[in-house]
């Protein structure tokens, strides 16, 4: 019996081509189980964001209009946009996947809505990469150690957590950290725990945090128009097939968070990675304090004054029951 001609091809734009989310999550599920999920009516051809010609900064804009049918952005990059979509992965909101966790179940309500009703945006799941992590040339033991440091960071958000500890916020290209720690630009960096590891962060610098600073979510959404001209029983099949796909890459950013530590301190559960000789410092008491005061008087009401009051609604709904941190209009 020959195999059923697609009759559906759709055009994906994916996240980041150089990390293993896209490629051993995202471009095999769009270029082969899409096809398998819809017994051959549907095929998928996939894109890297950041190969795919297209600014991260007018991914959401392209969506909403159709040009891109389906597409995936960092929440951080849509917030420049519209604050109010950072709510999920704020700095300091989500100090281990658990929170984080939390965090995209609370809020992923409001989320759907928002990209209904601003955007004409189906989404369709809720990735993240793995956490974001400090990694120092000389020791530290918190938070509060990090003062007088120029430190390496990625955001806005990232920047103005690391001023009101009292540090000085640098901006330096992934690709570059090793050399401006080298060259003692900064003593600390922001970035991920394997990644780091990966590029050579273990062999510049003695200590890293467990505790995430940020993560990186991302969502994958579909223009409504393009995701309700697939035929229904299409669309259950593909939803499906995105449900366990994004707990894939949960799990993964879970995996690849904890062995960046295992390999930057030379432990046995190093596989991926080259074994370093890092001291680790654990998350202790005052960091849990501190983390509760940033949130409180700098992440909460720098973010209210980009995103606006409403934000103050959506936190208060949404999040402070379970967090115990009440936002307030300045």
């Amino acid at each position: 019996m020959a195999e059923e001609v697609a009759s559906h091809h759709l055009r994906i734009v994916g996240g980041l081509g150089g990390v293993s989310q896209y490629r051993e999550y995202e471009e095999p599920f769009w270029t082969k189980e899409v096809r398998r999920l819809t017994g051959g009516r549907v095929e998928a051809e996939i894109a890297p964001s950041d190969r795919s010609g297209i600014r991260g900064t007018d991914m959401l804009g392209l969506l909403r209009l159709g040009v891109v049918p389906f597409g995936t952005i960092t929440l951080a990059v849509a917030a420049s946009d519209d604050p109010e979509l950072s709510a999920m992965d704020l700095p300091v909101l989500n100090p281990d996947i658990a929170s984080l966790q939390q965090s995209r179940d609370l809020l992923r309500p409001r989320l759907e809505m928002l990209l209904r009703e601003r955007y004409n945006v189906q989404l369709l799941a809720v990735y993240t990469y793995p956490a974001q992590v400090m990694f120092c040339r000389e020791p530290f033991t918190g938070l509060a150690g990090l003062a007088g440091r120029p430190i390496r960071v990625s955001s806005v958000g990232q920047g103005e957590v690391i001023e009101a500890l009292g540090a000085t916020p640098v901006v330096v290209p992934f690709a570059e950290i090793v050399s401006a720690i080298e060259h003692r630009v900064v003593a600390c960096a922001i970035t991920g725990s394997l990644s780091g590891n990966a590029l050579g962060l273990h062999s510049v610098t003695s200590t890293m945090s467990r505790q995430a600073v940020s993560w990186g979510v991302s969502l994958f959404g579909a223009n409504i128009n393009a995701w309700n001209a697939l035929p229904a029983e299409a669309r259950m099949q593909i939803q499906r097939g995105l449900t366990a796909l994004e707990m894939r890459i949960w799990q993964a950013a879970e995996r690849e968070t904890e062995e960046g530590f295992a390999c930057n301190a030379g432990l046995p559960q190093c596989v991926r990675g080259k074994p370093g000789r890092m001291v680790i410092v654990n998350d202790a008491h005052q960091d849990q304090q501190l983390r509760v005061r940033l949130l409180r008087e700098v992440v909460l009401p720098k973010w209210i004054q980009r995103c606006g009051e409403e934000c103050v609604t959506v936190w208060n709904h949404y999040m402070a029951p379970a967090r115990g941190i009440t936002a307030v209009t300045e």
